[in-house]
């Protein structure tokens, strides 16, 4: 029967109305980045139950994030989480994008906005940043998304207005990783300096791909849907599945602890409750023992005296 998606899921389902809008393929694409979502994020817990559970937390973070990507791209594949907005730029002479409407998917900047902190957090916790930076970071990291949504779905010129805000924020998160955090990943050490250095700088770059991905697409509307399929596509690939699993391997030399965290296993906080109490029981008998030997000592002092 082949993909039927855009036959079930109609602009009615919708309840909006879009002229430039995905065709066939840009759904079966995105029905592949799904599929590839889905098993990069089976591989990730995978690999996390080879680790002890105190080495886990990046393999969780990294799987998290596929896990959502996976959700957003069944989504769009299906030919959901879509409204249409007013061009700003009609262009009545390229067919591809020839229309009042074009779809925006509202439900992609729902997944960058779960999704990009935790990479930050993947990386900032590499770096061993500190706290205060890591949540500064990660709230100018929504800012820039939620800026870009919101440039998204305006129809006026007053788009590019969010989209500079956006820009501004993803200079300072660049500025933080090329500057800040790269320094201090070194300082810890030359594995989490390779590593950090490698997740960075392939962030970084793909980073800064996504408002030329905006500018032609929700901005200008000067590619198809299904071009920007692909182009969103291929960045997200790289920048959660690629990078995840650049990350996890990166992390194949690295205590956690080295970096700062240090999480306790269930059993290993059983053995302390149970160390601290054999102490306890220990010290008191100690002390029982002390005033025995202080009580029989006058005991028999009196009666030797007698």
């Amino acid at each position: 029967m082949g993909n039927q998606a855009l036959a079930v899921n109609t602009d009615d389902v919708s309840n909006s109305i879009a002229q430039v809008a995905i065709t066939t393929h840009g759904s079966d694409w995105y029905w592949t980045v799904t599929a590839i979502m889905i098993a990069s994020t089976m591989a990730f817990v995978g690999l996390a139950a080879t680790k002890p559970r105190q080495h886990r937390i990046f393999h969780y973070i990294t799987a998290a994030i596929t896990m959502v990507a996976a959700i957003a791209y069944f989504t769009m594949a299906s030919h959901l989480g879509w409204t249409g907005i007013q061009v700003e730029f009609e262009r009545p002479s390229d067919p591809e994008v020839r229309g009042q409407y074009r779809e925006i998917y509202y439900v992609r900047y729902i997944d960058w906005v779960i999704t990009t902190p935790l990479l930050l957090m993947d990386l900032l916790l590499t770096a061993g940043m500190p706290w205060p930076t890591t949540l500064f970071l990660i709230l100018v990291d929504e800012v820039m998304i939620v800026t870009g949504l919101a440039g998204a779905l305006v129809q006026t010129t007053y788009k590019w207005g969010y989209f500079t805000f956006g820009c501004a924020a993803l200079l300072w998160i660049v500025y933080v990783l090329v500057w800040e955090a790269r320094r201090h990943a070194n300082a810890m050490g030359p594995n989490v300096g390779r590593t950090f250095l490698i997740c960075g700088s392939l962030t970084s770059l793909l980073w800064i791909l996504y408002p030329i991905a905006w500018a032609v697409c929700e901005g200008a509307n000067l590619i198809a849907p299904d071009s920007e399929a692909v182009f969103y596509g291929v960045l997200d690939v790289f920048a959660k599945p690629v990078f995840g699993a650049l990350l996890i391997w990166g992390h194949r030399n690295i205590n956690p602890a080295d970096l700062g965290l240090h999480i306790h296993d269930y059993n290993e906080k059983d053995v302390q409750f149970e160390g601290r109490k054999k102490r306890v029981t220990d010290q008191e008998a100690a002390q029982d023992g002390v005033a025995a030997n202080g009580t029989n000592g006058t005991t028999n002092g009196t009666h030797e005296g007698a």
